[in-house]
């Protein structure tokens, strides 16, 4: 099923990972006042896929909010900075 949705976070916008059953988890976007929930996927590769999409995410995330605000110590200078497959790592030019 697909579908667009367009939200913007209120001022008690929160983000995490809740268990919703034994085993089961999900990432929960708290938009304040929309809630998102991204489940696994109901395929046998279902977690890997998720967790994939979960990486892209917070690689993607981290690139945005220090867009908005380049004055916030950004957690992907450290020295395991994310590489995708098709990035050269550090010192490779």
């Amino acid at each position: 099923m697909g579908f667009n949705v367009t939200c913007s976070p209120g001022h008690n916008a929160e983000a995490g990972m809740v268990q919703v059953a034994p085993g089961i988890h999900a990432l929960i976007l708290y938009l304040d006042p929309v809630n998102v929930a991204v489940q696994v996927p109901p395929f046998p590769e279902g977690p890997k896929v998720l967790a994939r999409f979960c990486r892209q995410l917070a690689r993607e995330a981290t690139r945005f909010a220090d867009l908005l605000d380049p004055a916030w110590p950004s957690e992907n200078t450290g020295r395991h900075t994310l590489m995708t497959q098709d990035e050269p790592g550090p010192g490779v030019g």
